[in-house]
């Protein structure tokens, strides 16, 4: 019997391109409002505004876009236009039709993953806007479950993995977030795997557990199938 029962996939910035198209709108944005505040003091603005509203927004575009205009209204002290706020929630539909680009062999890591593992795809944000991507990747048919939440907490994955009829300590977690898809399936029993990616949202930043021998980083998802064929749960204790 394999070691691994589960292996998690994250989505955003592990299987396909994310970060990339939000930085792209918030240099947009910093253009916008370059008359009223300078870059640095802009993005601390907005990045205060995010962590202020994902408890009522959640992760995502559109709680993206509603900080910008949030933070708009902020450093122009209520005198922003309303063609300003047209560009920013047309920024924002933008993001939500932009076609989804895989990362480097995101397919071939899932479908090498499936053959000796039940895989799902755990990951958080919009529910709509997530359905849309995935639909979009191609990749909706290759996992026996997929997981949209709130927060990913120790808590939440031990919930859904038993959900899938299977263990956090016998699970594994493949991410570009150490903060969301490493650390607290560790603290949950199980096992995470860091595929850093170039862009990494600041909300998202955390130190690595390095010493735990739960953790392991790889450089791409192509060494994935390499790891899980070794990865033994006698190993690390």
């Amino acid at each position: 019997m394999r070691d691994i029962l589960t292996v998690g996939f994250d989505a955003d910035d592990t299987l396909w391109q994310n970060e990339a198209f939000f930085r792209l709108t918030q240099a947009r944005f910093t253009e916008l409002l370059a008359d009223h505040a300078a870059p640095e003091h802009l993005h601390d603005r907005l990045l205060a505004a995010e962590r202020r509203n994902i408890g009522h927004y959640g992760y995502g575009i559109k709680g993206f876009v509603l900080s910008m205009i949030e933070t708009a209204i902020e450093v122009t002290e209520g005198r922003v236009s309303a063609p300003v706020i047209a560009e920013i929630m047309a920024a924002g539909r933008e993001m939500l039709a932009h076609p989804i680009e895989l990362l480097p062999n995101a397919r071939e890591a899932v479908i090498e993953a499936a053959k000796d593992h039940q895989v799902l795809l755990i990951t958080k944000g919009d529910l709509l806007d997530q359905e849309r991507k995935l639909a979009q990747s191609g990749l909706g048919e290759l996992f026996h479950g997929v997981e949209i939440v709130s927060e990913k907490t120790p808590a939440a994955y031990e919930k859904l993995f038993a959900r899938h009829g299977g263990r956090a300590d016998r699970a594994l977690m493949v991410g570009n977030s150490l903060k969301s898809d490493v650390l607290p399936v560790i603290a949950a029993g199980g096992w995470g795997v860091h595929i850093p990616h170039g862009l990494t949202w600041a909300l998202e930043h955390a130190d690595a557990p390095v010493g735990n021998a739960r953790f392991h980083s790889l450089p791409d998802l192509g060494g994935l199938a390499d790891l899980l064929a070794t990865l033994h749960i006698g190993t690390t204790r």
